[in-house]
């Protein structure tokens, strides 16, 4: 007999008894079956049985010994290989899944059985969690209805007689893709290597030489298979030698400020978009594996409509009219250059190190001003201070770089420190001569750079941010962009580093967490947004969820993008300077 905490397990032969028992009652019955079972290659736990067969599937999770997986220790001896791995698993027992739904015999039995999806991207999840003594899937199971009467014997196939076989494709090791594997787990650890060796070098991104980064198409992030593949200008091409024995070179953008330019539809955006998701690691064979970029890289954008509270905006906007304070700048309703002047200092207030900007997606008036509105509208008139003035005191006082996307204007030539440029995707220094054109007469009198860049803001989240009562003080997920508080709607579509729907309901789950345990009107939003992550650090992911035992839906965000996410519910107060 299996022993669970001194306490005797029930047999999946119980378990199967008590569906049979079930067969045609009322839905509600199910509930009977919450508890856990022991298998004979693992535990079933049924964490929730759902009381309608309309409502939300039933949540369990299948618990595996590790001595039973079998899968090699020297495979799970660090928390990024544990990664790597959970990653691994996550996406074979979906494949199993799969693969069962196209085999006819079992295609009705596995059709509601779902686990977290996983993109291009390898992000920490709850999918599959590993522990010194047992690998942990978390599963969601609609349990069959006819109508609103219990199919026991149908149940019965799903849990007793398909859910083992997927376990033993799926999670152990003799019937893996071995070499997938361990493929996957030294595609990890070198991809932490060059995110590691770009400070080490003194680079903000690194581009592998026949990297692939067009994608299929604006709804799929696949890789375009007849695309140019990427080739570094030899004036930035550096060579790494890798954990894994493999020597690679590609491009290495040194920090400082780098112009990518180019006509139209030359690949411009393109590897804009690569960079910006080189924030994370990515799978084998996406194109973009060996595409890495500093971790707390922030694309900024222009937000047309976004809230506001008490940003400190004056390093690029002052004297507007009717004295409105814009060290403190608060709005409802902010415009193309104040969302944009705004997305700047929450990011550096979240401490990002590096900048990517598009013009195509940024405010005109906020990036560049040129000499012939210069002569019609005094200084004194004009607000507004361009990022092509700010952008080299920025790195100067404070060491934040800046990359940015531009074909319509050479305002930036002068504070640029390389200038590369996209022609039929394929990239050529051309710095000397942009250098050579901001250096002529005509171009001097269009550019002026500020002296200092100003001041970052700190400000204190308070308390009274959050005062809904009851079922009202809930945050909920309603698709990829936006979170709900109670009634209110919290939009995040601006947060284009975003990736995938469960890094939103984490991020839901952090509100939750922040609101009631580190809220406390002392700490800076970047304080207590440290203070979070050294709880999912220490405890995991787990230890933030607001449904113990079973948060199989959730993928870590960056600091960046909660501390975004906070900055972007209406209902935000700080403390007054």
């Amino acid at each position: 007999m299996t022993f669970l905490g001194g306490i005797p397990l029930k047999q999946s032969t119980e378990l199967a008894q008590l569906l049979k028992s079930l067969d045609g009652q009322k839905y509600g019955a199910y509930k009977r079956l919450k508890g856990e079972y022991q298998f004979k290659q693992f535990r079933l736990a049924i964490d929730h049985a759902q009381v309608d067969p309309y409502a939300p599937p039933s949540k369990m999770r299948v618990i595996i010994n590790r001595e039973t997986a079998n899968i090699p220790n020297d495979l799970l001896d660090s928390k990024n290989k544990e990664i790597a791995v959970s990653d691994f698993l996550t996406r074979a027992f979906r494949e199993s899944i799969e693969s069962f739904k196209r085999n006819d015999q079992y295609s009705k039995s596995v059709r509601n059985i779902f686990i977290d999806h996983c993109g291009q991207e390898i992000l920490e999840r709850t999918s599959v969690v590993i522990n010194k003594h047992d690998i942990e899937v978390r599963l969601e199971i609609g349990l069959p209805a006819a109508g609103r009467k219990i199919l026991g014997k149908v149940a019965a196939h799903i849990l007793i007689d398909t859910l083992p076989k997927i376990v033993a494709d799926a999670l152990l090791y003799q019937n893996m893709n071995q070499a997938e594997l361990k493929n996957q787990v030294t595609l990890m650890l070198d991809q932490v290597f060059i995110r590691e060796e770009l400070e080490r070098r003194q680079l903000v991104s690194f581009v592998a030489n026949g990297a692939i980064l067009p994608r299929q198409s604006g709804v799929s992030d696949k890789l375009l298979s007849d695309a140019v593949a990427f080739h570094s200008p030899e004036s930035v091409e550096i060579t790494m030698t890798l954990p894994s024995g493999k020597t690679i070179s590609g491009m290495g953008i040194p920090k400082g400020i780098t112009l990518i330019v180019g006509g139209g539809f030359h690949g411009k955006s393109t590897i804009l978009e690569a960079l910006e998701r080189g924030v994370y690691n990515h799978i084998d064979n996406d194109g973009r594996e060996y595409v890495i970029t500093a971790h707390d890289a922030m694309k900024i954008r222009a937000e047309d409509g976004r809230h506001i509270e008490k940003v400190n905006i004056s390093p690029f906007i002052n004297n507007l009219p009717g004295n409105k304070d814009t060290h403190q700048f608060s709005t409802e309703n902010a415009s193309g250059s104040t969302s944009q002047a705004t997305n700047v200092m929450e990011a550096l207030e979240a401490d990002t190190s590096l900048l990517l900007i598009d013009e195509d997606t940024s405010a005109t008036n906020f990036m560049i001003r040129d000499s012939r509105m210069q002569q019609l509208i005094a200084p004194e008139k004009e607000p507004i201070t361009p990022f092509a003035g700010k952008v080299k005191p920025l790195y100067e006082d404070y060491g934040v770089s800046t990359i940015l996307i531009v074909g319509g204007s050479g305002d930036y030539f002068e504070a640029a420190d390389h200038v590369l440029m996209m022609d039929e995707y394929v990239l050529k220094d051309v710095t000397e001569n942009a250098k050579s054109i901001a250096a002529s007469e005509e171009s001097k009198k269009q550019m002026t750079i500020e002296g200092h860049f100003g001041d970052i803001p700190n400000r204190t989240p308070l308390k009274s941010s959050f005062s809904k009562k009851g079922k009202e003080n809930r945050f909920k997920v309603k698709g990829k962009d936006t979170i709900l508080y109670g009634k209110e709607r919290i939009e995040i579509s601006g947060l284009e580093q975003l990736v995938d729907h469960s890094q939103t309901q984490c991020l839901a789950e952090m509100l939750d967490y922040y609101q009631q345990h580190l809220l406390n009107d002392q700490d800076t939003l970047f304080e207590a947004t440290n203070k979070l992550y050294d709880v999912i650090e220490k405890r995991g992911l787990d230890a933030i969820s607001s449904f113990k035992g079973h948060p199989g839906n959730l993928a870590l965000p960056r600091k960046q993008e909660f501390c975004a996410t906070l900055n972007r519910y209406r209902g935000l107060k700080v403390k007054n300077k």
